[in-house]
């Protein structure tokens, strides 16, 4: 009888993937999917309309112990809750989602002169960045030409860099961490609407800096660089959130994947491209992922089964590898990308990772790790997770459209 029902469990997937609805290779159901996403965000308090958006913490992060962690507007990761969003109007194209998408997100304006650190980019492009894609409001427009001059303010000529942060100023003279990558879209989008080239020369010189002092032989990155603002010189590799200094961060690995897709997209420079495909080639060939394509927290664990997963990690990974499968030249690469995406985000969207519609108060995905040395947001959910969660599956939507 069990190998009965297991027949007929993949009869019924195999089905359902050949359906109109549904997502090619993932045995998922595009439309049940979308209403379980829409189902599950519903739960969040703050889209309660007696939740009071003039409280100083008001963008959803994280829950831990039962609570649910708000932050304010100059947290990192406020932008996004508002890409949450918006990306479920792209998905839906309800004019409720895109209502409470330009809520959150115009309680962002002020971060548009916030220079205390480079975590701008995240948040504007998350916010502003997705809802000019898909309003083009040309106030939109503005706020990011101003995040955007805001963020250049870091850049150092002599390192070549964008300074990452300002905190422990007697450990880093000038810290650059792997996440810098992301911000650098900011940039180039800022450089191809006002055509200014001072965007681009500060986003490729930071690339490719990036390249030369980050990656071991093997293509795996070090968390943080620490430079001599004198000489330019590497003085420290080291890192903040990872298992030890010479170790893969998984977050990190993804990150870097991500950064150079984008850079190559933006760019069309060959070499990240080249950096892009060794960096997913660690990844998938040497790092090794495990069965569920979701990894750990640190690709160099000792003890792995104890350890907790990091669904944050997959999920960036699997949006970036959807867009590198677009851009690589070879055939086998492509195949290979597809089917680790296609695994990510089937994995992610099981049970296993999905919330139980109701729990973690309107969370998408559960088991992300956001600090494990840090004892900081250890196996929750997380909103970055939720964030590129959806933009992998808008990606896989767009690839099968084409």
């Amino acid at each position: 009888m069990r190998y009965l029902s297991v027949f007929i469990m993949l009869t019924v997937l195999m089905s359902s993937c050949k359906s109109k609805g549904a997502l090619k290779e993932t045995n998922i159901n595009k439309n049940e999917l979308i209403e379980k996403i829409t189902t599950q965000l519903k739960y969040s308090p703050v889209l309660k309309s007696d939740f009071d958006l003039s409280q100083r913490r008001i963008f959803p992060r994280t829950v831990e112990n039962g609570e649910l962690g708000l932050v304010n507007r100059r947290d990192w990761t406020s932008g996004f809750y508002p890409g949450v969003l918006w990306f479920t109007y792209h998905l839906t194209e309800n004019p409720e989602w895109k209502d409470q998408a330009i809520k959150f997100t115009e309680l962002l304006e002020k971060e548009q002169f916030n220079g205390s650190n480079h975590d701008i980019g995240f948040k504007m492009m998350a916010s502003y960045g997705l809802g000019y894609k898909y309003t083009n409001n040309a106030a939109y427009k503005s706020v990011l030409v101003e995040s955007a001059k805001t963020l250049v303010t870091r850049f150092d000529e002599t390192v070549g860099s964008i300074r990452s942060w300002d905190h422990h100023k007697d450990k880093w003279e000038f810290p650059v961490i792997i996440d810098n990558l992301m911000n650098l879209e900011l940039l180039y989008w800022a450089w191809k609407e006002t055509g200014d080239s001072v965007f681009y020369n500060i986003a490729n010189s930071h690339a490719k800096t990036t390249i030369k002092n980050h990656f071991r032989s093997d293509y795996s990155s070090y968390h943080v660089v620490n430079y001599d603002t004198i000489t330019g010189v590497a003085k420290d590799k080291v890192t903040h959130q990872g298992y030890a200094d010479d170790s893969a961060w998984a977050r990190g690995q993804a990150w870097a994947l991500y950064g150079y897709s984008m850079a190559y997209r933006e760019t069309q420079d060959p070499e990240f491209l080249k950096q892009a495909e060794k960096v997913a080639n660690y990844i998938i060939n040497v790092a090794t992922l495990p069965n569920d394509f979701v990894p750990k927290w640190d690709f160099s664990l000792k003890d792995v089964e104890s350890e907790p997963k990091d669904a944050s990690a997959a999920a960036v990974m699997a949006s970036a590898l959807y867009e590198l499968s677009t851009f690589t030249t070879s055939a086998e690469n492509k195949e290979e990308y597809l089917k680790v995406a296609n695994g990510m985000l089937a994995s992610l969207s099981t049970d296993k990772y999905f919330n139980t519609q109701g729990a973690d108060e309107g969370f998408l995905l559960k088991h992300s790790t956001g600090s494990k040395p840090w004892k900081s947001e250890i196996d929750v959910p997380l909103v970055y997770a939720d964030y590129y969660y959806l933009e992998a599956l808008s990606r896989k939507l767009e690839l099968q459209k084409k």
